[in-house]
């Protein structure tokens, strides 16, 4: 050590730091001697204070630190050719369980520049690695049981639908068949739904595969002849919340099956075509179709039950709705339009829509050709 009294008084300073420390702390020297190491490491370690200094690292506790990997990182880090950045280390006790270790470490300026000193700190991360991998178990179980609730509302929902249909071609009533058939066309509907809902991950739905999806299962359910209708899909690549795709595939599915009903009377045959747009968080979302267009005046029928759950879906999307002639056929707009500097919240939640009815507007505008 050398008699310069300002480098000795630094060099005492450094020891008074590192055992005074409460992060297991080793201060070395460049041939891996413990100058001194913190209360906190000998307490960590079980290993007895005044059996510490001048002995190597190798030789603390019962060999436990003899570790070749380790030793020859701190002779790299010591010569100035590496340094020791979070390397993981397994500490292996008798009677003990093993120990996930942290370690970083690099020279340190103590004052005397004859010689290299080291500074090691070490990190018990055991307690952490098992509550992250409990966390992980936890996810996957939860995911393993989401599946199953999932498989088990699909399949609950197709019995609906079959029954429904069942039911349907047996009442005599051509009016209740009409409903019970509407009925089954919504629960495919939301079932599709679900289906596509239950494959995306991250709390985030891609809207053009699944809006592609669910009017397939729409087509395949209420197309007899593909040859005379066909629905097709423009979607860019917008990705939104599952909440908010849940009305927008509602909205999709209502306007879809309302046009299949009333736009292609007589075997009329046609195209209905569903458009998706968004920039930043403005996005419009239109329903075409090539059909008879819109009813007026007396010829118009009454508003029905669709007219209601589609108003009130775009009410909760903070969204307006436009109905224009497209000559032939009709073309339902739906648009939102951010205000400036105004932050949005999310839209509708599932638990909302179970309460649907309650938010349909007493006087809802007319749609081309009403949803029943």
């Amino acid at each position: 050590m050398s008699n310069n009294p300002t480098v000795h008084f630094e060099a005492a300073s450094t020891l008074a730091v590192v055992v005074s420390s409460n992060e297991p702390l080793l201060f070395l020297t460049d041939d891996q001697k413990v100058i001194a190491a913190s209360a906190s490491f000998c307490r960590a370690f079980d290993i007895d204070p005044g059996t510490v200094c001048g002995r190597r690292l190798s030789e603390l506790g019962n060999g436990e630190w003899a570790m070749p990997k380790l030793a020859s990182l701190l002779k790299a880090t010591a010569s100035g050719s590496a340094n020791i950045e979070a390397y993981e280390i397994d500490l292996q006790r008798p009677n003990h369980k093993t120990r996930q270790l942290v370690v970083n470490a690099r020279t340190l300026d103590d004052g005397d520049f004859d010689h290299v000193r080291l500074l090691l700190a070490v990190a018990d991360v055991t307690d952490a690695r098992a509550e992250t991998r409990l966390k992980d178990d936890l996810v996957r179980d939860k995911a393993i049981l989401l599946q199953e609730v999932q498989h088990r509302v699909a399949n609950s929902l197709q019995i609906i639908a079959s029954v429904l249909m069942q039911s349907a071609r047996k009442v005599q009533s051509e009016e209740a068949r009409g409903h019970l058939r509407n009925a089954h066309h919504r629960v495919m509907s939301i079932a599709a739904l679900q289906r596509q809902l239950s494959t995306s991950h991250g709390g985030n739905v891609e809207l053009r595969h699944y809006i592609t999806q669910l009017c397939q299962s729409l087509g395949a359910s209420m197309i007899a002849d593909p040859g005379r209708l066909s629905i097709e899909v423009t979607v860019d690549n917008s990705t939104v919340e599952a909440d908010v795709s849940v009305s927008l595939g509602l909205i999709v599915t209502e306007l879809v099956i309302n046009a299949l009903k009333h736009a292609f009377p007589d075997e009329r045959t046609g195209t209905i075509v569903i458009d998706y747009r968004s920039s930043g968080k403005d996005w419009t979302l239109s329903i075409a179709d090539n059909g008879i267009g819109m009813a007026v005046g007396g010829q118009a029928p009454k508003t029905g039950l669709g007219t209601g759950i589609v108003e009130a879906l775009v009410k909760n999307l903070q969204a307006e709705i436009r109905l224009s002639d497209a000559d032939p056929g009709t073309v339902v707009t739906i648009s939102h339009h951010e205000p400036p500097g105004l932050q949005t919240n999310r839209y509708t939640t599932a638990e909302e829509l179970n309460g649907l009815q309650s938010t349909v507007p007493s006087e809802p505008a007319t749609l081309p050709t009403p949803i029943k």
